[in-house]
């Protein structure tokens, strides 16, 4: 498969690096066994566009996205009755399900799995026996796959991701103080028309200590904020920006640009009817209407609410072949470093796009709709 960029509409290009790193061996057995074709080398890299229009142009058009969670059976009977044991991590977010493999679930099952998803926020599976193929036939199952302009892929299966920290590590070298991969609180493809719904990362290769990822809550983010200051972000739109820059072919003089959206800083989940917090520190840049400053004091605060109420977050060890599914729309999720490139960290990571951020305004949080509030939660009419 001979380097070309992901779409034919894609003008200028820059050609890939050649990769020499050698796979860790259970990620190569796993890709052998799914029949990948690994004799141009490993991994595939498409040749990267390096203008704003082109980036912009593939990703102009809206279409309708069904979700998958929203025609689910309320119930997840069928889901839930076939696995062995399901555990809540935290109170707020993150459900472990043992006894299923990925690969096998019915179409009623993953209906129900994606709604689960969009009530927990992330959902784990250990030892599953997935190839890329079958974890990209599943990424499609729930939405448009997103195939990245940008990124490694696996060979012949464009929208399959390589996410490996060791080839990360050859672009931009990481240490303790400024740690690799994706070592950040963030939330992925925020600058797309219609951006990430649910993401699946299978982890084949694992550090034996460390590597943890953690998972916040953007449900419960928005309530742990009061009832007055929900309404002053409620409706607002901010500006949401692309982690790789671009120069614009007309003025390149002007240097690299981010691809730039609108969209809410507070949407509601189609499945579940419940608001969330939608911002990240990463990638939200500003709020529409209000000058930098103003918007700065905000964001700050949204974001600290986010990234530091530790009993909104869920903190997963990883085990070799564990799958985890989120839900990008609920959720801001960072990968710890602390194992400091000692050990190798492979896997492969698909994600299908979903609706384009919408805000209700009659929508109810989750605690709200869960019957849950408390009397610090209540709108409070006149001095308290």
């Amino acid at each position: 498969m001979a380097p070309a960029p992901i779409d034919e509409r894609i003008r200028d290009v820059a050609e890939p690096r050649k990769d020499t790193l050698g796979l860790p061996d259970p990620a190569l057995q796993r890709l052998k066994k799914a029949g990948i074709d690994l004799s141009n080398g490993y991994p595939y890299r498409p040749a990267r566009p390096l203008c704003l229009q082109d980036v912009y142009n593939i990703r102009s058009k809206e279409w309708k996205h069904n979700d998958a969670g929203a025609r689910a059976d309320k119930s997840k009977s069928a889901l839930l009755s076939a696995a062995t044991k399901v555990t809540d991590l935290t109170t707020h977010i993150g459900t472990e399900i043992e006894g299923l493999q990925l690969k096998d679930l019915t179409d009623q099952q993953k209906d129900e799995l994606a709604l689960l998803i969009a009530e927990r926020s992330v959902v784990f599976f250990r030892n599953q026996d997935i190839s890329p193929q079958q974890q990209l036939a599943l990424g499609k199952y729930y939405g448009e796959v997103e195939v990245h302009p940008q990124v490694p892929q696996v060979p012949g299966n464009l929208g399959v991701t390589v996410i490996w920290p060791d080839l990360q590590a050859t672009e931009r070298a990481a240490n303790f103080r400024n740690p690799g991969g994706a070592s950040r609180w963030h939330t992925d493809l925020v600058h797309e028309l219609q951006p990430a719904g649910i993401t699946h990362l299978h982890n084949d290769t694992v550090p034996p200590v460390g590597g943890d990822t953690l998972w916040a809550s953007g449900y419960s983010a928005y309530e742990k904020l009061s009832p007055d200051f929900r309404k002053i972000i409620d409706g607002k739109l901010a500006v949401y920006r692309s982690a790789h820059p671009y120069l614009n072919r007309d003025h390149p003089e002007a240097g690299p640009k981010f691809v730039e959206r609108v969209h809410p800083l507070v949407r509601v989940h189609p499945a579940t009817g419940w608001k969330a917090l939608w911002v990240n520190r990463a990638m939200t840049d500003r709020i529409v209407g209000l000058d930098r400053a103003e918007s700065d004091v905000i964001l700050n605060y949204l974001y600290d609410v986010y990234e530091k109420n530790v009993d909104i977050q869920v903190r997963f060890k990883w085990t070799p072949n564990t799958s985890a599914l989120w839900d990008n729309r609920i959720t801001i999720h960072n990968a710890s470093w602390d194992y400091g490139g000692k050990y190798p960290r492979h896997g492969t990571r698909v994600t299908s796009l979903a609706e384009k951020p919408y805000f209700d305004p009659a929508a109810p949080t989750r605690r709200e709709a869960l019957g849950l509030l408390d009397e610090s939660e209540k709108q409070v009419d006149g001095p308290a």
